[in-house]
């Protein structure tokens, strides 16, 4: 029998659910003790606390020790319990304690199924190991869901060779099974093996669909995801909470607000469960498309948060430019009572940043440890250097960095680096970008921004030893910016140069010489000083009109109708040409448009920057 079914023997024990407290476990503890039903039930009490109420595991335990023959029930759902922890490896004290009991106890498929959980859970490779030759000793060589697990395990632990060499070992692999297999391929960055398993597959679940999205999503294929979600509704497939967080973590990735409204009409059409995790992944889209009236919103309207929700929301405030709010918000989770993370400081830190608030954020910082006992891990250490950096304390900045308990790592010489160039202190700019690119020299940002450096002092010396270095170092051309926009929801990709396949290439040429028109009556001269390749002036206007969002800008200028915000989504940081650019066609066409860049949020109004000109 298995041991849910061992569960409700006595109307007590019935009573153990996810929301009771330690202090009720007793009294139920207590009940069973005066009835004298304990000796026969205590077993049962251990599993119906792991089962359903882990977070007194401990409690369970001393439960457990009182047993003088605990069955095999109860130690298996401390096995599965523990290995949800976050100190997983405790399970394996449970399976040692059936090996050992007396009388003999032997291990079963479920314990099996939940140490090769364990392992995953661990993340070791050799945990899994043990796992699978103790399986095989006890002769679990051919039951299908032992080694369904076991492929599972194997993918968590990024062994997709492992994972397709017990799949290969099912004489008949069911569904679970060859969902199992593509999970293992998605998880292992292979999603082409995935779809391979999927497309061979006679019969599909909403599982096996679920597996296949989140395997998009998460290998960054997004527009793929979509598809799939798309062929899923077509072939009529019920949809559930768990595809619809992959599909809105697609529309997050890709930045497309139109098919993540979509979507979340389509969870409230389609009644899907609103969830905590389903919730916060709404949250996250609507603030990954610029759109933090509407994420706020969702986040009020959620009956249930916890810290990850509140840290998303901090987040996103922060990313779209809102630092005070961000602040404000931090307070309340503080008066709530709610713990805060280290992703959560994160947010905070960043929240300070762009606003300049250099003392709050110090702050901020010490109360990690100080309040909360979190140590600062490497990106909380690089966040203040870019908050001393950002507000022009540049020495502070390096202090901060050579008094780091550890050794600084490339992100937080980086955010030295895009200081320096940003207060035009060619001294410390050289001096992080030699640290960079002593941690890799093979890092192109950092040889573009000491370039860029050089070039705003006039020392075009420099910039030619920069790109003398890298052909030396054999370092490639950076990836090419890329930007994406959404009209009428269509998705539609511009790269640097301009796409002259595009149907609408010759509007969009004509448009963009329309911008350059209006901006020189306006007074505008190009900033060519980040241009890194020797070229006549006129070669270099002409190298940063060609940069994919204003490619983008432009299309939008003519697709969407008047009064509706344009939005792109930038592969790479905008540069400082194309974010003077873009407040003045702002400002020009009476247009707000919004850019996402690969660090933040830029909001652009009447010839404004959310930014203040600050990121």
């Amino acid at each position: 029998m298995s041991s849910l079914r061992c569960i409700a023997k006595h109307p007590a024990i019935a009573l153990v659910d996810s929301s009771t407290t330690l202090k009720e476990l007793k009294q139920i503890h207590a009940q069973l003790l005066i009835h004298g039903v304990l000796p026969h039930l205590s077993g049962n009490f251990v599993t119906a606390i792991a089962f359903r109420n882990p977070n007194n595991l401990e409690y369970s335990n001393q439960v457990l020790h009182q047993c003088d023959n605990p069955p095999i029930s109860a130690l298996n759902s401390m096995i599965r319990a523990y290995s949800k922890t976050s100190a997983p490896t405790k399970s394996f004290h449970f399976y040692n304690q059936i090996l050992h009991s007396r009388p003999n106890l032997l291990p079963d498929n479920y314990t099996f199924n939940f140490l090769v959980g364990t392992s995953a859970q661990a993340a070791s490779f050799e945990t899994g190991a043990s796992a699978h030759a103790a399986l095989l000793k006890h002769g679990f060589e051919n039951d299908p869901h032992v080694l369904t697990a076991l492929i599972s395990m194997y993918g968590e632990l990024g062994c997709l060779e492992e994972s397709h060499r017990v799949f290969q070992g099912i004489s008949e692999p069911d569904v679970v099974a060859r969902t199992a297999m593509l999970t293992a391929g998605a998880k292992c960055g292979d999603v082409d093996h995935a779809r391979k398993v999927f497309d061979e597959m006679p019969e599909r679940d909403p599982c096996t669909w679920n597996a296949m999205i989140a395997g998009y999503a998460q290998c960054g294929k997004p527009e793929e995801a979509l598809d799939m979600f798309h062929l899923m509704q077509m072939e009529g497939v019920r949809v559930n909470t768990v595809c619809m967080v992959s599909v809105l973590s697609a529309c997050s990735h890709l930045g497309v607000l139109d098919h993540g409204r979509w979507a979340h009409a389509y969870i409230e059409r389609s009644k899907v469960r609103m969830d905590v995790t389903l919730g916060t992944a709404l949250l996250d889209m609507y603030a990954k498309c610029g759109d933090m009236s509407k994420a706020m919103e969702v986040f009020w309207g959620m009956k249930e948060k916890n810290v990850y929700t509140w840290s998303c929301a901090l987040g996103g405030l922060a990313m779209n430019g809102y630092g005070e709010k961000c602040l404000e918000l931090f307070t309340l989770m503080e008066k709530e009572g709610v713990r805060p993370n280290e992703i959560t400081f994160v947010s905070v830190l960043r929240g300070c940043t762009v606003v300049g608030l250099v003392e709050e954020g110090q702050r901020h910082f010490d109360s990690m440890r100080k309040l909360y006992g979190i140590e600062p891990q490497l990106e909380h250490y690089g966040c203040i250097v870019d908050l001393y950096g950002r507000a022009g304390r540049l020495d502070e900045a390096l202090n901060f960095i050579n008094n780091m308990p550890m050794k600084p790592h490339s992100g937080a010489w980086m955010a030295l680096l895009h200081a320096s160039k940003l207060h035009r202190n060619l001294e410390l700019g050289e001096l992080a970008s030699r640290k960079v690119l002593e941690l890799d020299d093979r890092d192109h940002c950092a040889y573009v921004l000491l370039s860029n450096i050089y070039a705003d002092s006039k020392y075009y010396d420099g910039v030619d030893n920069v790109r003398e270095m890298m052909k030396a170092k054999g370092v490639q051309k950076k990836v090419p910016g890329c930007s994406v926009i959404e009209v009428n929801g269509e998705v539609y990709e511009f790269f640097a140069g301009g796409n002259k396949s595009h149907p609408r290439y010759n509007e969009i040429i004509t448009k963009l010489e329309e911008i350059s028109q209006r901006l020189k009556s306006a007074g505008y001269v190009a900033n060519t000083n980040p241009v890194l390749f020797d070229m006549e002036e006129e070669d270099k206007e002409d190298a940063l009109a060609t940069h994919s969002e204003k490619f983008a800008i432009a299309f939008g200028l003519i697709t969407l109708r008047e009064g509706v915000p344009i939005r792109v989504v930038n592969n790479l940081r905008i540069c400082l040409n194309c974010h003077d650019v873009t407040k003045m066609i702002s400002n020009i066409f009476n247009r707000e448009i919004i850019v996402r860049d690969r660090n933040r949020f830029h909001h652009f109004q009447k010839g404004k920057c959310s930014c203040n000109d600050y990121w």
